[in-house]
């Protein structure tokens, strides 16, 4: 009966608090204390991490709602071991969210495929289950939403809103080309945020051709200044994932065909 009252009242206190995924730990937690397999503290942290994991969760499900993030991709979720060129030390002090803090950027250069949003996105959900408010976008859309709020007369607005988030995301610098008109627009957002918010872009264009990209090499240098005065660079340098998957799934489809490419090249000594 005393336990039962305790527990009950526990329950209760979590309920006041509004400590929620707590609660819904508490029987299986004060079980495993009962059974002697859980100290006091195992407990305490058992529950309070129920809890944080049940706020990060909501947390990261009202960002994908508002921040356009395209998908859930980790830091866990991605494969060091098939790009030994990244840094595992510099990428894991990232996600500590220091540098949105101190209000830096962080760049991620490499051919397609090596991981570069993939990377850039976990940055961003690790900034949302922190509680700060995070956007994603490529540069040809937010550039389209710029020229659109223009042309409405709207602009102002949609700049103010832009610098807002604490972590903005542009992706896919380089891949498509931008009017001069968009280019401008681009670094009017730059020229907001800087030094007021944290940026992290992904480009598969060194900075040598900065003014292939934005048609003004003034314009570009200007731009790169900003984003690099206080930047983080991480340069991928490997193979892409999605060939690795193509073949993979390729291979999954017709595996008869390749074994018989297997055995053709050990009958002729290696690949040809």
């Amino acid at each position: 009966m005393k336990a039962r009252s305790r527990s009950t009242r526990i329950a209760a206190q979590l309920a006041d608090l509004k400590m929620p995924g707590a609660l819904e730990a508490l029987d299986e937690v004060l079980a495993a204390v009962d059974g002697g397999g859980t100290t006091a503290a195992e407990a305490i942290e058992r529950l309070l991490t129920a809890q944080i994991t049940l706020r990060n969760s909501r947390r990261l499900a009202t960002a994908m709602r508002s921040s356009r993030l395209p998908a859930i991709k980790t830091l866990a979720d991605f494969d060091f071991s098939f790009q030994p060129s990244v840094k595992r030390e510099q990428i894991d002090s990232l996600h500590e969210l220091g540098f949105l803090e101190r209000k830096e950027n962080v760049v991620f250069l490499g051919p397609p495929g090596v991981g570069k949003t993939h990377l850039a996105i976990s940055l961003a959900i690790a900034a949302a289950e922190s509680g700060r408010r995070v956007y994603y976008g490529t540069l040809t859309d937010l550039i389209d939403s710029l020229e659109e709020a223009e042309a409405a007369g709207r602009l102002n607005h949609r700049l103010k809103t832009l610098t807002h988030p604490a972590l903005l995301v542009v992706d896919e610098i380089g891949y498509l080309p931008v009017t001069r008109s968009g280019a401008i627009l681009f670094f009017q957002l730059v020229n907001r945020r800087y030094e007021h918010a944290s940026t992290v872009l992904t480009s598969n264009k060194g900075f040598e051709q900065r003014g292939e990209i934005l048609h003004d090499e003034v314009m570009a240098a200007a731009l790169l200044d900003r984003l690099l005065h206080r930047c983080h660079m991480v340069n991928i340098r490997g193979n892409s994932y999605r060939m690795r998957r193509h073949l993979e799934l390729s291979k999954a489809i017709h595996p008869t065909a390749s074994r018989a490419v297997s055995a053709d090249r050990s009958e002729h000594g290696g690949t040809r």
